[in-house]
């Protein structure tokens, strides 16, 4: 059960997809919230409508000094931040490995010294890898394949290292294919949810890497964040990982059918070559998380398509205004 004691909490990548909707709930539960970020990935306008309600720290994770300023009089971290993206790993290993675990020592290093009671670190599906078993349950061996997959495995390693050896709690959430409003649909390393809707939207034919038969076990936004509230205050769970997801397995052909149907058209894909370290099938076995924490996947696929289409529709309805056709 959450907390109901009000307290202050860090939002590492705060001005993130998933970081901007953490801090909207902690405001709403009444708490205290500083960000840090260098919005090198992050974006500002995420966090526009709490100006004033939270203290940002701008700042990059790999330097000590910024997590050191961000940390101090912080009961509870939230550890969202990272270089994202599994494509982007492949091209530049170095600069994802150094964000990813270099950041990540940072901040358990300065929760451990400034007396943090608990450390809520945002992990990946990616590490579970070339491991073929389905459903991902957390004690099966994991095969990460990407840079990004290893780099996330590492930092799952540094926060058991640190519940083991300095008593530093914290617990890892494993998050699977995130998906939900304030997704940037237009980077290059645009997840798939936003990547289809967009191109729908704009009458243009999605791109669909590989035979679109590979699954994925796609998470609505609310639900993760609703992980981290119960994360808050469970007991007994300092060094261990929980899946957060649905529990079901969706291919992308069926994703592109139900788009389709939310959006009242028929669509039609473009398919090319399948992308290096991608995982062919994906699903979490939820139980874990369900049995330690209480958590419950309470909004599923359609609705949360229908709920990001809305999102995507508005926000696209006010970029053809600010930018009308001549």
């Amino acid at each position: 059960m959450a907390s109901l004691l009000h307290m202050r909490v860090l939002v590492t990548g705060g001005g993130g997809f998933i970081g901007s909707h953490l801090v909207e709930r902690m405001l709403a539960l009444g708490h205290d919230v500083v960000v840090l970020d260098n919005f090198a990935t992050g974006r500002r306008e995420n966090l526009a409508p709490f100006a004033g309600e939270i203290e940002v720290v701008e700042g990059d994770m790999r330097s000590y000094e910024r997590v050191h300023t961000a940390v101090q009089d912080c009961e509870v971290v939230f550890h969202q931040a990272a270089l994202p993206s599994v494509p982007r790993s492949v091209q530049d290993p170095l600069t994802s490995t150094e964000a990813n675990v270099t950041g990540t020592l940072n901040v358990l290093l300065n929760a451990r010294d400034a007396g943090v009671r608990r450390v809520v670190f945002a992990s990946s599906s990616s590490i579970y890898g070339a491991n073929p078993e389905l459903p991902k349950h957390e004690a099966m061996p994991v095969l990460p394949l990407s840079p990004y997959a290893v780099s996330k495995l590492a930092g799952e390693g540094f926060c058991r290292s640190f519940a083991g050896i300095y008593g530093l709690d914290c617990v890892a959430l494993r998050y699977f294919n995130v998906f939900g409003p304030r997704q940037d649909p237009n980077s290059q390393y645009a997840a798939v949810i936003p990547n289809f809707i967009s191109a729908v939207l704009a009458g243009q034919a999605p791109v669909v890497h590989g035979d679109g038969e590979q699954s994925r076990d796609f998470t609505y936004v609310s639900n993760v964040i609703d992980a981290n509230v119960l994360a808050l205050d469970s007991p007994d769970v300092a060094g261990r990982v929980y899946n957060i997801a649905c529990g079901e397995r969706i291919t992308l052909n069926h994703l592109l059918v139900e788009v389709g149907s939310l959006l009242g058209v028929d669509v039609e894909a473009s398919y090319d070559e399948g992308r290096a370290a991608d995982v062919r099938h994906s699903q979490a076995d939820i139980a874990a998380a369900g049995r330690d924490l209480g958590y419950r996947p309470a909004v599923l696929l359609r609705e949360g398509l229908s709920r990001t289409i809305a999102a995507l529709e508005s926000q696209r309805a006010g970029e053809l205004a600010a930018d009308p056709l001549p």
